[in-house]
């Protein structure tokens, strides 16, 4: 049986790397005897898959996490709080449900997220809106980046598939919810920020949602309650490009 978890990474859990997150949830695995199934070879490891990464210092209320459980008996709804209590202050399972055993990997069916992004700089809300609108009207936004530790320099307009300013955080930077692509190449809010304007930088950034499109319909892997997160539940309006 294949179950996929949604969970959240907050507060000062999000400085903790993917390995020692990874650590976490094998030590709360074994904590309520959940029956996992094995690799088979010399070093069996549990089947455990994750979704698409996310950066360190970036929270989120939308990662995923794909396991394979083994014979024996076991209640779906009760995963979220037998796990969530096993789990460190900071990492909170949101949902739990049973998938298909052949459908797609996370990292192979996400097309795009949703990211709400603290914004800092030099620039206040209107330059910022400005800096904003002036990218979205761009017919390409040529960035250079780094990618396994080599420049490389590519044309990110494609990826940025919507964009709006929703305000003034509680540390009172700008705030902007972003979807942006992750096929064929993903792209980072600091890559986006820098397609904006190169003066600014990500203060406080967090996912929110994560997409899989497909037949002209989107959906997110697993849907949670409203009420489960403080993330908003309206979608952003796309936009499109000028010309």
């Amino acid at each position: 049986m294949r179950v996929r978890l949604r969970f959240a990474k907050l507060g000062k859990l999000r400085w903790t790397s993917h390995r020692d997150v990874a650590r976490m949830w094998e030590r709360a695995f074994r904590r309520v005897r959940l029956p996992l199934a094995y690799t088979e070879g010399f070093s069996p490891r549990p089947r455990v898959s994750f979704g698409l990464a996310l950066s360190t210092g970036h929270e989120s209320v939308a990662e995923y996490l794909d396991l394979e459980l083994g014979d024996g008996q076991l209640e779906i709804a009760a995963l979220p709080a037998s796990l969530s209590a096993a789990l460190p202050v900071g990492i909170d399972v949101l949902a739990a449900a049973v998938i298909d055993d052949r459908a797609p990997s996370l990292q192979e069916d996400v097309t795009s997220c949703t990211w709400r992004v603290e914004v800092a700089g030099p620039l206040e809300r209107e330059g910022v809106a400005a800096s904003v609108q002036r990218a979205l009207a761009a017919e390409s936004l040529v960035i250079t980046r780094q990618r396994k530790g080599q420049p490389v320099t590519d044309d990110v307009r494609p990826a940025i598939l919507a964009v709006q300013l929703v305000g003034v955080g509680p540390t009172g930077l700008p705030v902007l919810e972003c979807e942006l692509a992750t096929q064929p190449r993903g792209l980072r809010p600091s890559e986006f920020l820098l397609a904006v304007h190169p003066d600014l930088e990500e203060a406080n950034v967090r996912r929110l949602y994560q997409w899989i499109e497909r037949d002209g319909a989107r959906r997110e892997p697993l849907p949670l309650p409203v009420d489960a997160t403080d993330a908003p539940r309206t979608e952003l309006t796309p936009v499109v490009r000028a010309g």
